[in-house]
């Protein structure tokens, strides 16, 4: 089951559709390319999870009720395996507990079969635009990662305690170390980090604590 980000380049967003039934599958498949968009189909949850990019942007339709792997199911094991694809589950089956489960397991949205093509087409553009944003949020703290595990452990001390706020004589002090000796670490850890200021050092050990 793959789980590595794709990060050689940015990717146009794709639209992945799962649906056990093939005239649904290949209805929406042509739906979604007359207006352009990048579409995959899987039969069921299995084949998704084996086929489908991790990394890709973009979002995933859904059907609720299929062999092998139901919809809950598979919107569950994409959460714990590195998908960060809005889903928008379509069932012919739906009812009100159906709808309130999948949206608090944090779907975007519940559509029931029949449905409006344009209706679709629109909540398929709101997915995108979300789970571009999540793209490009984990592109950002991938990226934040890389520059942080450049920094020598007592580097990354002296940084975690600059992002504290506390100066270089204090920092000194809570590490033992001279005055000088932070400065000199303060000068790489720009350097490498590629900062020019301390707000953009703070920038990065914001963003970088969430990850922690």
């Amino acid at each position: 089951m793959p789980t590595t980000r794709s990060t050689a380049r940015e990717y146009e967003p794709k639209v992945y559709v799962v649906d056990d039934d093939e005239s649904v599958r290949e209805s929406l498949r042509w739906l979604l390319e007359s207006v352009c968009h990048k579409v995959e189909v899987f039969a069921n949850g299995r084949e998704f999870l084996a086929g489908a990019d991790p990394g890709m942007p973009g979002c995933v339709l859904l059907d609720l009720r299929m062999p092998y792997m139901g919809g809950f199911e598979l919107q569950q094991t994409m959460r714990t395996s590195g998908f960060n694809l809005p889903i928008i589950f379509l069932t012919a089956h739906g009812d009100i507990p159906m709808t309130v489960r999948a949206m608090k397991d944090g779907a975007y949205d519940f559509i029931e079969k029949p449905f409006n093509d344009q209706d679709l087409l629109d909540k398929v553009t709101g997915a995108i635009k979300v789970g571009l944003n999540e793209y490009h949020k984990a592109r950002a703290n991938d990226e934040t990662t890389d520059l942080l595990n450049q920094l020598s452990t007592r580097e990354r001390e002296v940084f975690d305690l600059l992002v504290e706020g506390l100066a270089s004589k204090v920092i000194a002090i809570r590490l033992n170390i001279s005055y000088k000796t932070v400065e000199v670490h303060r000068a790489h850890i720009r350097e490498k980090l590629g900062a020019t200021s301390l707000a953009e050092l703070i920038r990065l050990g914001m963003r970088g604590s969430t990850q922690y």
